[in-house]
């Protein structure tokens, strides 16, 4: 079993029931990411120009026929940041960022051998989000990016015109030390394995007919 496989222990995570109170014993103090402010965006962008490098397998024949690309990783790269306060709104700021996102392109060449490369997707937000007054720990944005590319062309060099669809989540974030209600430690389950039960029927069969017979 685990915390949501066929355990019935009280002090596993999960929804409570009753008095949230019974079982509370202490303030913990965790570390921990706080988010102060996040917002998301999904947009689709047309025409976009990705080049591409580490062509797997090596020196495919020429044109390529793009077959999809999508992103490889969530987390993106930050290339710059802005932060400028807005006077008239107290904690909210103006944030120009600017961040790249790692891409896999999947393609055939003009022998139909399917293949891979890599490329990058660069994108950019203007937007407003509230910003933690100054303090010794420093605040970080962050972007949170999902991209595919379900259509494109090739074009020439090594590159396709792309049309993508892309959700960014951007986080205003800071490393923290916060004090939280606990129930202490969880209790850990034991693993329930896996199994395809092939030999469920056969385990059940008795070792001599008639033997599960009552006589």
């Amino acid at each position: 079993m685990s915390f949501f496989s066929n355990c019935t222990l009280d002090k596993i995570p999960g929804r409570i029931t009753g008095n949230p109170m019974n079982g509370m014993c202490e303030k913990v103090c965790v570390q921990a990411k706080k988010v102060f402010d996040a917002c998301m965006k999904q947009s689709q962008e047309d025409g976009y120009v990705i080049t591409v490098t580490n062509l797997t397998p090596a020196n495919p024949t020429y044109p390529l026929t793009f077959v999809s690309a999508r992103s490889v990783s969530t987390q993106a790269t930050v290339t710059s940041l802005q932060v400028d306060p807005i006077p008239d709104r107290p904690n909210l700021s103006r944030v120009q960022i600017s961040y790249s996102v790692p891409m896999e392109v999947l393609y055939t060449d003009a022998n139909g051998i399917a293949g891979k490369a890599n490329g990058t997707v660069a994108l950019s937000q203007d937007v407003i989000l509230f910003v933690p007054e100054p303090s010794i720990m420093p605040f970080d944005v962050e972007a949170v990016v999902s991209i595919v590319a379900p259509e494109g062309v090739y074009t020439n060099n090594n590159t396709f015109t792309v049309s993508c669809c892309a959700t960014s989540i951007l986080k205003i974030v800071m490393p923290v030390e916060i004090l939280v209600p606990s129930y202490g430690y969880a209790t850990m389950p034991t693993c329930q394995e896996y199994t395809q039960e092939v030999c469920s029927g056969f385990f059940e069969l008795p070792l001599y007919p008639g033997e599960n017979v009552n006589q």
